[in-house]
C-alpha cells in the first residue's frame, strides 16, 4: 500500500461486468495496464441482442476463470494487488451484482480496498489509459449501447450534464437498425463496415431534436423512420443498396452527435473535446469529430480501439485517484441501475 505517497506505484485489480462482456484487468497508478481481458458473450447474437438472464449466468461462469487467468497473465499473485475495484451502474442489474459480489468477496477475503466505479465516468477514464495527462476542463462525449450523454467537465467532481438521450441510445439504434436489416449483433461494427462502400447520400434520415440550443439526443422516431423506410422497399432493393442504406444511417447517427458536441463547444468555447464508449469506435464519428473540431480550434481525444467497448481498464482507471484520496466503499455496497454519470 501507499498511503500517502502519490510516487509509489500500485496495483489495481478491475472487474468490469455492466453488460454482456465479463472483464477483468490489473492497471497500475501510472495508467500502464498489465493485463487487459475480456469475454464476449456471443450467445446473445442468436437472439439479435443481450438476454440479461443468460448474461448474470456468464458473467457467473466466466469471472472466476478470467481473473485467474489475468493473473496468470500478468505473472501477478493475489499478493501484488492493492486494491480492487468494480463497476456498480449503470447497466444490467443482475449482471452488475455478479461483478460486485465477487469484487466484495475479494476485497474481504485478501483485506483490500474496495472502490465503486461508475460505468460512464469509467469510460471516459479510458481516455487516459494512453494519455494520462488528460484532464478537465473538457467536454465530453459518451456513446454506448445504451448511454448517449454530453458532459461538460470543469473537473472530475465539477460537471453538467449538457444533454442525454430521451428514448434510445446511439448504440441502441445502430444495433437495432442492424436488426431490421438482418445483419446480426452487435450492429455498430457491422453497419461501420458495409457504409464504407456507401454512399451516405443515399437516403436523408431524419436528425431529431435539431433545434439552436437543443443538445438532448433522440434516435426513437429515427429508428421508426428506417424501418417504414425498409418497409416500403422489397428484400432485392435492399440488398441491393445495402451499403448505400447503411452509410445514410450511419451518417444521420453520426450527425446529431457531432454537430450537438460541437455546437456546444462552439458557444462555451471549449478547446479540449473526449468521446468514449462502444460507438467512439465508429470511423465516420472518429473522421467527423476530428474535421469539425479544428473547424473551432478544439482537439478531439479518443480511446484506443481496443478500450473502447466495455473493459474492466478503464474501471481500474477511474480507481486510481479514489484509492490516493482513500475514498474507499464498504461491504454494504450494492448495485444499481439508473442511468448517468454519477460520482460515486
Amino acid at each position: 500500500m501507499i498511503g500517502n505517497d502519490k510516487t509509489k506505484l500500485f496495483k489495481i485489480l478491475a472487474f468490469e461486468t455492466s453488460c454482456d462482456d465479463t472483464s477483468v484487468a490489473v492497471i497500475n497508478s501510472d495508467f500502464s495496464v498489465d493485463v487487459n481481458l475480456i469475454s464476449s458473450q456471443t450467445t446473445h447474437e442468436d437472439f439479435g441482442g443481450v438476454v440479461p438472464e443468460l448474461a448474470s449466468r456468464l458473467h457467473l461462469k466466466n469471472i472466476m476463470q478470467l481473473t485467474q487467468a489475468a493473473l496468470s497473465k500478468a505473472e501477478l499473485k493475489f499478493e501484488d494487488i492493492d486494491a480492487i475495484a468494480v463497476s456498480v451502474n449503470p447497466g444490467l442489474i443482475g449482471a452488475l451484482l455478479v461483478g460486485v459480489s465477487f469484487a466484495k468477496s475479494l476485497a474481504y477475503g485478501l483485506g483490500l480496498p474496495l472502490i465503486a466505479i461508475n460505468h460512464m465516468l469509467g469510460h471516459i477514464y479510458a481516455n487516459r489509459i494512453e494519455n494520462p495527462q488528460l484532464l478537465p476542463p473538457y467536454l465530453a462525449l459518451v456513446v454506448s449501447g445504451g448511454h448517449t450523454e454530453l458532459v461538460d467537465f470543469k473537473t472530475m467532481n465539477d460537471f453538467d450534464i449538457i444533454g442525454k438521450t430521451r428514448d434510445d441510445a446511439a448504440g441502441e439504434a445502430f444495433d437495432k437498425v442492424s436488426k431490421l436489416l438482418g445483419l446480426g449483433y452487435p450492429g455498430g461494427p457491422l453497419i461501420d463496415k458495409l457504409a464504407e462502400k456507401g454512399d451516405p447520400g443515399f437516403h436523408k434520415f431524419p436528425r431529431a431534436l435539431n433545434k439552436k440550443g437543443n443538445y438532448d439526443f433522440s434516435f426513437s422516431g429515427f429508428k421508426t423512420s428506417v424501418r417504414n423506410y425498409l418497409a416500403n422497399k422489397d428484400d432485392d432493393y435492399i440488398h441491393k443498396h445495402l451499403a448505400d442504406i447503411t452509410a445514410s444511417v450511419q451518417k444521420a447517427i453520426v450527425d446529431s452527435l457531432v454537430s450537438k458536441t460541437i455546437s456546444f463547444a462552439k458557444q462555451s468555447n471549449t478547446k479540449t473535446i473526449i468521446v468514449a464508449g462502444g460507438v467512439s469506435a465508429n470511423s465516420l464519428l472518429r473522421s467527423e469529430m476530428i474535421k469539425q473540431s479544428k473547424s473551432i480550434g478544439a482537439k478531439v481525444h479518443f480511446p484506443a480501439l481496443e478500450y473502447c467497448m466495455d473493459n474492466a481498464a478503464m474501471i481500474g482507471a477511474a480507481a486510481i485517484e479514489k484509492y490516493i484520496n482513500k475514498d474507499f466503499a464498504d461491504l454494504s455496497l450494492n448495485a444499481f441501475s439508473t442511468k448517468g454519470i454519477r460520482i460515486l
